[in-house]
């Protein structure tokens, strides 16, 4: 396999990463919903411009010259009208900002994961049953994904900061040109450092995602094929892959959406940072939204694990028939 492992899954990441961009780019914004802004740099700041429309109850302090009670949040909306907004606000081509990023993400990231799983699972495959046991296909996704996201971090904070971008007034957006140039002016402006920046939710999500992705399509397609469900054709490639989106939907949206904040968090230069670190951003998204809010922007999750899963298995194994004789 070797190399060829590393080709074919790149090609199919790509593929499923660009078809699916606007679902993930709209998923991007519903889970920064109801995110507090930025620190503020002085008192009068503290007030969100939707106050100066609307009246308040709250407590007025005449000394502080601001607000005690903090304003209700935002009302929360849902897949479709985020993405309506995006294209009225924006136009269309606004549903793939960011895409340059993503297709250096999948490029590093996927391409190191999917071949990575392909040699693990060659070395630990029974030679008598041809098939490798669930526990050691979820060992193999846990080390193929923490890799492939250690070697795809950078990519996937521009891809983050592409995609979020478009949500912030136009004076605060950082309006970066292409994913280069977002790597660039991260490390100019905020260090080299910034381009690993959630690095560590990025290696947990990537060692969840991939465990349970890449493990349960090959654990589902194996049940379907032993027990003659169906035949090992693209019937079969579809409803494994998408019962395999399902399970990592479920099993990463959380440390998705605090990998999202996390990434997306704008450091002024003296002003201490919203988020400590990942545990900090947890906590605090929860003391403020509740617990469900780490399931926030499930809907457009499954909606795009699902179509990119069913894309990704599907073009693999197209691309494995396709280079079979060499």
């Amino acid at each position: 396999m070797g190399f060829k492992g590393f080709f074919e899954g790149g090609i199919a990441s790509i593929v499923a990463g660009c078809s699916t961009h606007p679902l993930d780019l709209i998923k991007v914004r519903m889970q920064l919903q109801g995110e507090a802004p930025a620190p503020p740099q002085t008192a009068f700041q503290t007030l969100r411009p939707a106050l100066a429309f609307h009246t308040t109850t709250g407590h007025v302090h005449p000394h502080m010259g601001h607000i005690s009670l903090p304003p209700p949040p935002p009302p929360r909306v849902g897949l479709v009208s985020v993405g309506m907004k995006i294209i009225q606000q924006d136009g269309v081509a606004a549903l793939f900002s960011g895409v340059s990023a993503t297709v250096l993400r999948q490029s590093l990231y996927s391409t190191t994961r999917m071949g990575l799983y392909e040699i693990l699972k060659q070395k630990w495959t029974d030679p008598n049953s041809k098939n490798m046991p669930l526990m050691k296909k979820i060992s193999a996704g846990l080390i193929a994904g923490g890799v492939g996201a250690a070697v795809g971090n950078p990519a996937d904070v521009a891809m983050v900061r592409m995609q979020a971008d478009g949500r912030l007034p136009l004076a605060q957006r950082r309006n970066y040109k292409s994913v280069l140039d977002a790597i660039s002016q991260m490390a100019k402006n905020e260090g080299v450092a910034s381009l690993w920046r959630g690095s560590s939710l990025t290696v947990n999500r990537a060692m969840l995602v991939t465990a349970s992705q890449l493990a349960s399509y090959d654990q589902f397609k194996e049940i379907i094929l032993e027990k003659g469900l169906m035949k090992d054709g693209l019937g079969t490639h579809i409803t494994a892959s998408f019962a395999a989106g399902f399970v990592a939907a479920v099993a990463s949206n959380p440390v998705d959406v605090i990998k999202t904040r996390v990434m997306n968090m704008k450091v002024e230069p003296g002003m201490v940072p919203p988020y400590s670190g990942a545990i900090d951003c947890a906590m605090k998204t929860i003391r403020a939204e509740g617990p469900t809010s780490l399931y926030k922007g499930f809907i457009p999750t499954i909606s795009r694990q699902g179509p990119f899963t069913v894309v990704l298995f599907v073009t693999l194994e197209q691309v494995r028939k396709l280079l079979k004789e060499f």
